[in-house]
């Protein structure tokens, strides 16, 4: 089965497109993203599942609204498509950005979901107010990142793939960067500076959220720190963690196979 359309919000469109049968996953973009991102994991889960890949308002194509508030309604957009396509037993795959709205959904909606994987992200927990042994990693983390970024960005390298994808996957960047130019450059900056003022709350919220919840972090990631995964992932009662070496930001884009078998095997389990 495949078929696309609008979900009619009050104030937009949320553009989705559905592919196969099955138990549902809905995959939740980044904000270099769109619906488009995840083709490799739709080619490669919907032969089981009813794989729902969606753009955030403001995304190309759905329509578009304010970077800086578009955020704020990112959890109500899920539930509304959720409700709207009848989805049942379901299952969040969120890749950075997509966190924010995945994570304060489950929240909001205790045991409404099957099961959550949080890619490269923390959504609004803030990963900077974690203690324990990964605090000294993830400070380096801090100093270091910065510096990283501005070198990527000087030499025309999206931080969100990095270097290595760059050089060793030069198609896969050069797709990565033609999606993430759908959508306006200044609407992003709105979007971006939004998330990041609200990445707030505590981790500690994750003692509340009891469906199986996987972390999965590169290694190699300038924008969110790799360490974090685990120490969330301690957090959550149901919590599972796995970094995966020689990959940056996207791990999704930039190792779909070992990232969509990790994914698999959670699912299994779960």
């Amino acid at each position: 089965m495949k078929r696309s359309g609008f979900l009619k919000r009050p104030d937009c469109g949320i553009y989705y497109e559905v592919m196969g049968e099955g138990p549902a996953i809905v995959f939740a973009h980044g904000l270099g993203g769109n619906q488009l991102s995840w083709w490799q994991q739709l080619a490669f889960f919907s032969d089981r599942h009813t794989c729902v890949a969606f753009a955030h308002r403001g995304f190309t194509p759905s329509s578009a609204v304010p970077g800086i508030k578009a955020p704020d309604a990112y959890a109500d957009d899920l539930a509304a498509l959720i409700d709207e396509l009848k989805l049942r037993d379901v299952r969040v795959v969120a890749q950075s950005m997509g966190g924010w709205t995945s994570m304060e959904y489950a929240l909001r909606n205790p045991g409404t979901l099957r099961s959550l994987v949080m890619a490269s992200t923390s959504g609004k927990l803030d990963f900077r107010q974690l203690q324990g042994p990964a605090k000294s990693e993830i400070d380096a983390w801090m100093v270091r990142a910065p510096k990283t970024n501005a070198d990527l960005d000087a030499r025309d390298i999206l931080p969100a793939y990095g270097e290595r994808m760059e050089h060793e996957q030069p198609a896969a960047a050069i797709l990565y960067r033609q999606i993430s130019q759908l959508t306006p450059a200044e609407f992003k900056a709105g979007v971006r500076q939004r998330i990041f003022d609200t990445r707030i709350q505590p981790p500690s919220l994750l003692a509340g959220l009891r469906i199986p919840t996987l972390f999965v972090t590169g290694d190699e990631d300038c924008v969110f720190p790799s360490a974090a995964g685990p120490a969330l992932a301690a957090l959550a009662p149901n919590g599972r963690a796995v970094r995966v070496p020689k990959a940056g930001h996207s791990v999704y884009f930039e190792r779909p196979a070992e990232f969509n078998r990790i994914v698999e095997e959670f699912h299994s389990a779960t």
